[in-house]
């Protein structure tokens, strides 16, 4: 019974992981598409994805628009690898003998780049705030970087995480050799 519901919610959560890593493949996809056609037509920067407008800000500076739109691109890019992380470790981690390198080492790569993604949004956060105050307006960017503060957080507690696994499998691999 309990193998029955282990295996349905891991069933569920690939499936989600799955839905989250297309989602971000798409997001990521769409930004890099458009910025190549910034790159080669830079009308179209009043066409991005999602709507955004950022017109006013390329053409008053060049370096800000495209600062800003390299902290879009590395977040996107890193969060659709982040879930892809994820799907790898809930499709390898096998709940008989779960305490293993290969899933410490996963859980670790997580929580490095969760901080990573959480401390590239809080400076990407930042930057556009400075931005703000010289007259720049950043509104539409704010969605790429409002979780920064969660990120980190969630960083720090799969970082624990990370080290109970590895200390479990120390244990366990005591264990083996005393049997």
């Amino acid at each position: 019974m309990m193998s029955e519901n282990n295996n349905f919610a891991f069933t569920v959560l690939s499936i989600v992981a799955w839905v989250i890593f297309v989602g971000l493949c798409i997001e990521a996809g769409a930004l890099i598409v458009n910025f190549i056609f910034c790159l080669y037509n830079p009308e179209f920067v009043q066409n991005l994805y999602q709507k955004m407008d950022l017109s006013e800000m390329y053409n008053r500076s060049k370096w800000a628009f495209y600062s800003m739109y390299t902290f879009i691109l590395v977040i996107s890019i890193l969060k659709a690898y982040l879930f892809y992380i994820v799907i790898i470790l809930i499709n390898k981690l096998d709940l008989t003998k779960p305490f293993n390198s290969f899933v410490s080492e996963q859980i670790t790569q997580i929580s490095y780049f969760t901080l990573s993604i959480g401390l590239l949004s809080y400076i990407a956060r930042q930057t556009a705030n400075n931005l703000l105050h010289r007259g720049y307006e950043i509104d539409q960017l704010d969605q790429f970087w409002v979780d920064s503060e969660a990120f980190i957080l969630m960083a720090a507690v799969v970082y624990v995480i990370a080290t109970i696994f590895k200390k479990g499998l120390e244990i366990q691999n005591e264990n083996d050799l005393t049997v």
